[in-house]
């Protein structure tokens, strides 16, 4: 019997631009998504990832039932929830009892609910007494925690979405929102084609999709953004485009950054920069000069280890001019997270409290430790992340709770993480995907529920709260992630606090919501005025809401007056100093890491849709072509690329957007997709000395080819994650191994790897095996001679797996068989011959997929150009740009290369 369809109003769980969405299902299974209209962070938007949500719903990829490891090198089995969390409390109580509470840790993340946070904060500090717990949100904005502390008061981005549309000169530094923020960049897009005067300047090392849109962009070198940032007050200065007047009634602290930045001179800063003086004066000119002047930045200045400086510097230039508190002005952080505020918000951050409190405040401690019904709470310094695992590595933490996040592919220097977490004496994993590089070092694996499985509130970029509300149960035996937290403490109060009454009393997300927000009442961020209920009343709010308030508040400082003990902003003066590592002979260029259109942080979830793969196939080096001219190099050739911790191989392609001397290389692979530990094997640990924020967009590499011309392709449809967790462990025999997605309607694994020589014959058969090649429908030859065979299986007419090896040559022309779903004679005949090329008239394939959502490739497009077509013409005929619109800055880029002539 067929379910009647439902609607579920949510919110997405990828970035921190905080989308509603419409979750459709019927009462069991999630059958598709839309943009909600009615949502004032999107307004029915939705970008390439949050528009395939309902495709991530892949069970084989899920954590279903709790798993136990009763031992070092055994396997885990199943168990139950009673077994598991009383196992975690026993071992969790005997280590604080023999070592103390600060043997213990948590490490979550901002992918939590609001409620689930609190639980966290609450059970590290009221209960086991640590202030050791802190989250992934440290990898993406604690920097700008900290410049929002240092320079107005409170960690409050004082902005609104509304003033991306307007503002009228707009700064993106460090940040390719086009990528990162689509849904924004949207707006963005919009509001610059309304109003073409408003003046867009980009900051970054590369030109990426979100310089397509600017009027101006500063290609500075990597790491010297508080140089260009104080050479631009240095012109401001000079030019008397400052408002002394906003200075001298609401700052502090101007006469001594004053007086810094005197040394920075257009000619300096230039010469620092990377960049020529006349491109440092029009920015300047343009910020001066504006009416109104907003700026939007993210991890390229945040990820640094002097992201507290690059935040303050940034900020300083909105205090000089009062650019602050009125409609398109103000310094505006682009959170990376669905609910990093959240976490900021609710104190999880080892040096937070609840309410925007600091765990190093005494007074701040007494007022929670009395509110939660506690003597104290912890005096001694939490662990931050790079800290943290660090003591797991050297034994001083002993047990390690890992919620909602995969330090095993996103910190740096992942060979000492994996270290840490291969020895450390007991891990406890609470993860919705078992196929995280982390899972495999659980102990204890607890199935938490995923998106659209669960409800507590989530506060986005701008401080709007939005109420997620679940539409279908979780699967398996998965529960949300607050209650498994709560039922572990309470089974935990039994060792710690016998016969008292519980702290974690709470029968729903929105009891622990009741609790918590009346720790932020009479505080910067007021939420005391909310509930689940009013926000599905009123629809999502933006903090302050205090009591008895009917809307939130668009916007801060409107009046002048900041959080601090004088109530005026503070200017700091920074010097610029140079990032960690160097330029030299052994590391001469400059690596520089980043998000793909298409892919989440490490792939858990965007890496069970194939569709999310037709961008951009696998992992690739991206250098300038004059880097690869000089070191011989052609674009698909297979490099090492090895930093001062590791190397990776991986192949290269060229990419004028990269300058010379700098390298790119995506952020989301780890050593699941990709052999070798994936990007973080290469970025350091060094970190900024306030907000404890690693440099990971900033590491010295040098690349050099090598020689694998032993080559292995194979593609499979069907049954995709139980056979990439069978094929990955085969794929260690070789140099190079990467695995990913392909398809649309047909899901299929895709395996590339090489080596120097064959691989023995018994490991080829293996993954035949693993492929279906084994046996059935299956075409085959082999020459062992050359150690070249080549096997496809043809059922239904039609291609269903393909292995190659030794040569790869008609990889792509099997592949766009595959995926036309053909299997002809010329197949056939190429498939019993020993040719390794395809045949002289055959295709190649379609090439890559420029548009995911209408299924558009470069090909298609190119040839629509050659038509005549323009923009709306490609639209209105391929429909390629008018779903999320992602692919539009890259379609323009094909538009306005030369037309192929007329045959």
């Amino acid at each position: 019997m067929t379910r009647p369809t439902q609607t579920t109003a949510s919110t997405c769980c990828y970035c921190g631009v905080g989308c509603g969405v419409l979750i459709e299902h019927d009462g069991e299974r999630i059958t598709g998504v839309q943009g909600d209209p009615a949502h004032p962070a999107n307004y029915g938007r939705l970008c390439s990832k949050g528009s395939t949500l309902h495709l991530t719903g892949d069970l084989a990829a899920r954590a279903l039932h709790p798993e136990l490891r009763l031992g070092k090198g055994l396997a885990r089995a199943r168990t139950d929830w009673d077994s598991a969390l009383d196992h975690a409390a026993v071992v969790f109580a005997e280590t604080i009892r023999e070592h103390g509470p600060d043997s213990v840790a948590f490490y979550i993340s901002g992918q939590l609910l609001t409620e689930d946070y609190y639980a966290f904060n609450k059970l590290a500090r009221a209960l086991v007494g640590t202030n050791n717990i802190d989250s992934n949100s440290r990898l993406c904005m604690s920097s700008a925690v900290v410049g929002y502390k240092r320079s107005l008061g409170a960690d409050a981005p004082p902005c609104s979405y509304e003033d991306i549309e307007q503002s009228d000169c707009l700064l993106i530094a460090g940040s390719n929102m086009a990528y990162a923020h689509p849904v924004l960049f949207r707006r963005l897009e919009a509001a610059k084609a309304s109003r073409p005067d408003m003046k867009i300047i980009v900051v970054d090392p590369r030109r990426t999709d979100t310089c397509e849109l600017a009027d101006l962009h500063l290609a500075i070198l990597p790491g010297s953004d508080v140089a260009l940032f104080h050479g631009i007050l240095h012109i401001l200065l000079w030019e008397g485009w400052i408002d002394r007047a906003f200075i001298d009634a609401h700052t502090e602290g101007f006469d001594a950054l004053k007086k810094l930045v005197r040394d920075y001179s257009p000619a300096a800063v230039a010469d620092i920069c990377g960049i020529s003086v006349d491109s440092l004066q029009s920015c300047a000119e343009l910020i001066g000069k504006a009416p109104s002047f907003l700026s939007l930045w993210c991890m390229g200045l945040n990820q640094s280890s002097s992201g507290s400086a690059k935040n303050s510097a940034l900020i300083n230039l909105h205090l000089a001019t009062g650019q602050i508190g009125k409609p398109g002005a103000g310094p505006f952080s682009l959170t990376g997270q669905p609910n990093a505020m959240g976490g900021r918000e609710t104190g999880s951050l080892a040096n937070l409290l609840p309410g925007h409190r600091e765990a190093g405040n005494a007074e701040h401690r007494a007022e929670v430790a009395g509110y939660w019904g506690v003597d104290s709470l912890p005096e001694t310094t939490g662990l931050t992340a790079i800290e943290l695992f660090e003591a797991v590595r050297v034994g001083k933490v002993k047990a390690l709770w890992i919620a909602c996040t995969n330090p095993a592919q996103s910190m740096p220097d992942q060979q000492k993480i994996h270290e840490a977490l291969s020895t450390c004496p007991f891990v406890v994993v609470q993860e919705a995907y078992a196929t995280t590089e982390t899972c495999r070092y659980a102990d204890l694996l607890l199935p938490a529920a995923g998106w659209g499985e669960k409800e507590g509130s989530v506060t986005n970029s701008e401080r709007r709260v939005s109420h997620v509300r679940r539409a279908v149960p979780a699967p398996g035996e998965a529960r949300a992630d607050w209650a498994i937290t709560c039922d572990f403490a309470r089974r935990l109060e039994r060792h710690l606090r016998p016969g008292e009454p519980s702290l974690f009393d709470f029968a729903s997300p929105a009891a622990l919501f009741e609790e918590y927000k009346q720790l932020t009442a009479g505080r910067d961020l007021d939420l005391s005025g909310l509930s689940h209920a009013l926000i599905d009343d009123l629809g999502p709010q933006q903090w302050p809401f205090p009591a008895g308030a009917s809307r939130g508040t668009p916007r801060l400082y409107a009046d002048g007056v900041f959080p601090t003990a004088s109530g005026n902003a503070r200017f700091q003066a920074d010097p610029f100093r140079a990032p960690q590592e160097k330029r030299e002979a052994r590391y001469p260029l400059t690596l520089n890491t980043g998000r793909l259109r298409d892919q989440w942080h490490g792939m858990s979830r965007t890496g069970t849709v194939a569709q999310l793969f037709g961008h951009v196939e696998e992992a690739a080096l991206s250098m300038h072509p004059d880097e690869l001219r000089r070191r011989r190099l052609v674009s698909g050739d297979l490099i090492k690329l090895r930093s001062r911790r590791g190397s990776l191989i991986v192949p290269v392609q060229a990419d004028e957007a990269v300058r010379p001397g700098q390298a790119f290389l995506p952020m989301h692979w780890g050593d699941r997709f990709l052999k070798g530990l994936g990007t973080n094997v290469l970025t350091l640990p060094a970190f900024d000395p306030l907000s404890k924020q690693p440099e990971l967009k900033h590491a010295g590499v040098e690349v050099e080819k090598v020689e694998l011309p032993w080559q292995l392709f194979a593609l499979v449809e069907g049954d995709v994650q139980q056979r990439f967790a069978k094929l990955r462990p085969l794929l260690e025999e070789f140099a190079y191994a990467s695995l990913t997605l392909t398809g649309r309607e047909r899901p299929a694994l895709l395996v590339k790897a090489a080596s120097a020589a064959a691989p023995d014959a018994t490991l080829l058969a293996q993954i035949d095996a693993l492929l279906g090649l084994d046996e059935g429908p299956v075409l085959a030859y082999d020459d062992p001679r050359r150690t070249v065979g080549k096997r496809v299986r043809i059922e239904d007419g039609r291609i269903h797996a393909i292995r190659l090896a030794g040569e790869t040559a008609a990889r792509d022309w099997l592949k766009a068989l595959w995926e036309e779903g053909k299997a002809d004679a010329d197949l056939r005949r190429w498939l019993l011959a020993p040719l390794s090329t395809p045949p002289g008239n055959a295709g190649g394939c379609k090439g890559k997929t420029v548009c995911s959502c209408m299924n558009v490739s470069d090909t298609a497009i190119r040839e629509g150009i050659d038509r005549g077509l323009d923009l709306d013409g490609l639209k209105q005929e391929l429909k390629c740009g008018t779903s999320c619109g992602s692919c539009v800055p890259e379609i323009k880029r094909l538009l306005a290369q030369p037309v192929k002539a007329p045959a």
